[in-house]
């Protein structure tokens, strides 16, 4: 059950960012939307970091940052730390900081 409800909250905090992260760097730019509010990149790399989430090894699991076991390749890695990156800077300018407290707890 413990397992379920991480996993839950971390799908929710990954959509958040992913869908911020695409509304100002893709759809304000003219990229069309693909499906659920997201371009075609972004809904593919959500549907990856979900599965990925979801198959996690390790428990209780470590913020990704902190893991020793990367499960992402190499290129989707640098583009969910960019996207986390931009997106926390985000929420904290617009004191969202309910979405930072849950990235890091």
């Amino acid at each position: 059950m413990k397992k379920e409800k991480r996993i839950k909250k971390d799908a929710k905090v990954l959509n958040a960012f992913i869908k911020v992260y695409c509304k100002k760097n893709h759809l304000e730019n003219g990229v069309q939307i693909f499906k659920d509010g997201f371009c075609k990149e972004c809904y593919e790399l959500l549907q990856y970091a979900l599965k990925r989430n979801e198959n996690c090894p390790l428990d209780p699991k470590p913020l990704c940052k902190n893991c020793k076991v990367h499960c992402y390749k190499p290129e989707y890695r640098e583009r969910i730390k960019q996207i986390m990156r931009f997106s926390g800077i985000y929420f904290i300018k617009r004191g969202r900081l309910d979405w930072v407290w849950h990235y890091f707890f």
